[in-house]
């Protein structure tokens, strides 16, 4: 197994919505991909148990079985899961609210229980959410474009 590179106490803690790491699994020299390789390198993602579980339920749907092998599934689930910053979201922080579709919310919380500073996503849904201090919603371009992430 490969030593992880050292990160330095401020790598930021960055919340990926699944849409985005699919379609970095789906198409590795794309945008998201980019992305993804980025926070990995400088940062660290930032899972919830329901965020996780998300990425799991998806990526082992039936028509990702043409683009992604069933070790590259489980490699990207079992890498995730070691590199990842987790967090439990307490039942208070469960009932908050800031987006259209109430099943985005958990991203935001995610992000808020571990004090991350963005939240990456290509889900309009989360891309209209009013500003929430301390956190920026980016695509993965936008998050590109941040000093220290292109």
């Amino acid at each position: 197994m490969k030593a992880e590179p050292p990160r330095a106490a401020d790598a930021p803690l960055v919340v990926i919505d699944t849409n985005v790491w699919i379609s970095a699994a789906l198409t590795r020299e794309g945008v998201a991909a980019r992305l993804v390789r980025q926070v990995l390198l400088l940062g660290r993602p930032v899972f919830s148990p329901a965020t996780f579980a998300e990425l799991e339920t998806r990526i082992w749907r039936p028509r990702f079985d043409p683009y992604l092998s069933l070790e590259l599934r489980q490699r990207i689930l079992h890498d995730l899961d070691a590199t990842a910053h987790w967090v439990e979201i307490t039942p208070d922080m469960a009932a908050r609210t800031w987006c259209r579709d109430p099943d985005d919310d958990m991203f935001i919380q995610a992000a808020l229980t571990a004090g991350a500073t963005w939240l990456v996503t290509g889900d309009q849904d989360l891309l209209d959410v009013p500003d929430i201090p301390g956190l920026r919603i980016l695509t993965p371009a936008g998050a590109l474009r941040l000093p220290g992430f292109s």
